[in-house]
């Protein structure tokens, strides 16, 4: 008997919701919105994110899976309240024959419902006449991004809601249940990102149309730092520090120290071109484009500073070692030349007070030496020097010897160019040649071993310290400011907990 009560009540029941289903459907126009005329239909709208299941930089958008539910009142659809009826869920064929709002997702890249294994929507309409439709979507939507702070950064990333045909005339959309209007599922997760939080918004989109109706919601993520720093940051780290080893490398081992730099040099290349193929061709600089180009400036400058400057100054080095060693000859050839002259005079001649004319010297490395000196070693012999002869009573006496060098020297601290015999000669007792009128002068604290008062291996001491405390204070100074430079949170933000 119970069982035969309780099906006549379901047969009634259901009777009555085709009965009430056939009537809503008697003069019902669904071309026409509820309210024709009159006020606008208010349409609440509830989110529900299930996942998100990508953000990409390079596309600028992101990809979500959400349910969207839509609540509006439409008095044509009321109808009398049966016992056991107060809402009736009817399948998604009966959309096809009553009004809905004509909602679309402005930012939306491409989207589409779930059919599997049916069409996931449902409809209710209670009888009062309010419609809860529900479906479930997976958009893609476009997200402008600001890549200034990249890989530091965070984006705020919005899905914009608006009827696409009804301005504000004829419908308006708020969030139904204010900040509750909207949730997201503790199961979020994404590889590079996590979400922050949301904030919920409402404008109005003035258009030449009309003025429309627009909600939005923002989501802000989070990028993590774990891939960058291993895959990126890192190795790039290392990079740096490996091309110091060539401070420590014998300055004689050359293509040890070429090798290095230049394999380096050539993987911070390799890194840099592959990380910008990933990110978008964007104009402005990023904070791991400062990163990565500090890197390479100082991989590039200890391969300079190793080869082209530590070259440089051997090369120079060992030029003025040359120089000097052909003065000092040249001095050692002159001495036994005057030598020779002053023998020959004296054959000649008592020993006599000799002055030798120095006139036209020169100053070369800060040693001195006469312009026919140039041309003695750099050409064929000039005209042989004259000797003055001074008697003692005053008689000047001139000779040529065909033994002398194109001119007579006297290596002087300081020699000036002056015609006066006190300023621009040198006095020669006798057969006796000064021996500081025969040796190459070198200025007191000067050291042929270093160039502007540095040595090739002063270059390596100092590279070893300067090199790796340039490189500790970059990274200092580019993790504090850009860490507090990106830390930005977006105004009135609903921060998600996640336990």
């Amino acid at each position: 008997m119970f069982l035969y009560i309780s099906l006549t009540t379901c047969s009634s029941i259901q009777n009555n919701v085709t009965a009430i289903l056939d009537k809503l459907q008697r003069g019902y126009d669904k071309r026409v919105r509820p309210n024709y005329g009159g006020p606008p239909v208010e349409v609440g709208v509830t989110m529900f994110i299930i996942s998100i299941s990508s953000v990409s930089e390079v596309q600028m958008d992101f990809t979500t899976d959400f349910y969207f539910r839509q609540y509006w009142k439409d008095p044509r659809l009321a109808f009398d309240r049966l016992p056991g009826v107060e809402r009736i869920m009817v399948s998604t064929e009966y959309l096809k024959n009553i009004w809905v709002p004509d909602t679309f997702f402005a930012n939306e890249k491409s989207s589409y419902l779930h059919m599997a294994t049916t069409s996931n929507e449902f409809l209710r309409i209670t009888h009062l006449g309010e419609i809860n439709r529900s479906i479930r979507l997976t958009i893609t939507a476009s997200c402008p991004m600001n890549l200034q702070y990249f890989p530091m950064d965070r984006q705020l990333c919005s899905i914009e809601i608006e009827s696409f045909g009804f301005a504000m005339s004829e419908i308006t959309y708020h969030w139904l249940g204010g900040k509750k209007a909207v949730d997201v599922s503790p199961d979020v997760q994404l590889p590079q990102f996590h979400v922050l939080g949301y904030r919920q918004g409402y404008r109005v989109e003035m258009l030449t149309t009309g003025n429309y109706s627009r909600m939005s919601l923002e989501i802000q993520f989070v990028r993590s730092m774990g891939y960058y720093l291993i895959q990126i940051y890192i190795p790039s780290g290392l990079i740096v520090i490996i091309s110091w080893v060539s401070f420590w490398l014998n300055r004689q081992a050359t293509p040890a120290r070429v090798s290095l730099g230049v394999t380096t040099v050539l993987t911070m290349t390799t890194l840099m071109s592959s990380t910008n193929a990933a990110l978008p061709k964007i104009s402005y600089v990023k904070s791991i484009d400062i990163f990565l180009g500090t890197c390479f400036v100082m991989v590039f400058a200890s391969l300079l500073g190793k080869y082209a400057t530590v070259g440089y100054v051997e090369k120079r080095i060992r030029l003025r070692k040359t120089q000097y060693q052909l003065m000092q000859k040249l001095v050692e050839s002159r001495k036994k030349t005057v030598t020779m002259a002053l023998d020959s005079a004296e054959m000649e001649h008592a020993p006599r007070q000799t002055r030798i004319n120095i006139r036209n010297v020169v100053v070369f490395k800060k040693c001195c030496y006469t312009q026919q000196e140039v041309r003695f070693l750099m050409g064929p012999h000039g005209k042989a020097m004259p000797i003055q002869h001074h008697e003692t009573s005053g008689q000047q006496h001139q000779h040529h010897h065909p033994m002398m060098p194109p001119s007579a020297v006297g290596c002087q601290a300081v020699v000036n160019n002056s015609s006066s015999s006190s300023s621009s000669a040198m006095i020669i007792n006798g057969p006796r040649i000064d021996e500081e009128a025969t040796a190459v002068m070198i200025p007191p604290g000067k050291d042929l071993n270093k160039l502007y008062g540095f040595t090739p291996s002063d270059i390596d001491k100092y590279s070893r310290v300067v090199f790796p405390v340039c490189f500790i204070c970059f990274n200092l100074m580019y993790w504090i400011i850009y860490l507090h430079i990106s830390d930005v949170v977006a105004d009135d933000l609903e921060f998600i907990n996640r336990g």
